[in-house]
């Protein structure tokens, strides 16, 4: 399962929509500022619970602000 904890108007979010779009993935987008449930599931994702996105989860694993490469790595392996 992948999550795409992000903002509508934030231009790496949707960079990170497009990337997942153009490879055909099933992906969960949350809107942190659009849903306080979203913006809590974050939060607790991160010690410091600041709402640090984008952020990708994929399974168990957490990717914040991944590169290309990073990301790809990780989806190769779903």
């Amino acid at each position: 399962m992948i999550k795409l904890f992000g903002a509508e108007k934030c231009h790496k979010t949707q960079y990170y929509k497009t990337f997942l779009k153009t490879r055909n993935l099933d992906y969960a987008f949350l809107d942190v500022e659009q849903n306080k449930n979203f913006a809590e599931e974050l939060r607790n994702l991160y010690e410091n619970k600041k709402l640090n996105f984008p952020t990708i989860t994929i399974n168990d694993k957490k990717l914040r602000n991944p590169s290309d490469k990073d990301l790809q790595k990780w989806i190769d392996k779903l």
